[in-house]
């Protein structure tokens, strides 16, 4: 088991970053300005989730992040990505719980995204967020021309929704003794 804490994504997580990007997205991934110039976008959240080490601080890195823009009182996904050794430890479900939590406290209401049609992961994580399939984007994605599917919440500020996500994560928390943040237990990779 490994713990890990999601904080606000800084300039100093992009070399980390910039090593999950293509491993995630191949040739379409973001450029490393592209993050930079959206880490410091005022219209915009970006949250990582850093393994964090029992042993040193030095020892931390990113394993995954998650991103949004505020458009009013909507929030539009932009990026979710997992370093390939961590896919299937439910980092992913702790991201868009976190980002869903700090959208409603910006004063979202709705969140939005695109997902690939063939992205079957992708599409049941957010279906298990109740995110709901309200249209489709023909040859959305330029490198291949696939076809997107637009996906939309209800108002997440909605006290049942947001009981009914936090026991999604529930099984991850822990929290930390003295403080109020809080970490999650993932459990170990499972070996196929």
């Amino acid at each position: 088991m490994e713990s890990i804490e999601i904080r606000a994504t800084s300039i100093k997580d992009i070399n980390d970053i910039m090593q999950i990007e293509p491993m995630s997205f191949g040739a379409s991934h973001w450029s490393r300005s592209t993050f930079i110039n959206e880490i410091n976008n005022i219209n915009s959240q970006y949250l990582s989730a850093e393994i964090i080490s029992s042993q040193k601080k030095d020892n931390s890195k990113i394993v995954g992040y998650i991103g949004y823009w505020k458009v009013l009182d909507e929030g539009h996904i932009t990026t979710l990505a997992i370093h390939q050794d961590y896919r299937r430890r439910h980092v992913a479900d702790i991201l868009l719980y976190n980002l869903i939590c700090n959208a409603s406290l910006n004063s979202i209401k709705w969140l939005t995204l695109e997902v690939r049609v063939s992205n079957i992961a992708a599409l049941n994580l957010y279906k298990k967020f109740k995110f709901k399939h309200l249209g489709i984007r023909k040859n959305y994605y330029q490198s291949d021309n696939e076809d997107a599917y637009v996906l939309w919440t209800e108002n997440i500020n909605n006290p049942e929704y947001l009981e009914y996500i936090k026991g999604i994560i529930s099984p991850f928390v822990n929290k930390k003794a003295n403080t109020d943040k809080l970490q999650y237990t993932i459990p170990a990779k499972q070996l196929k």
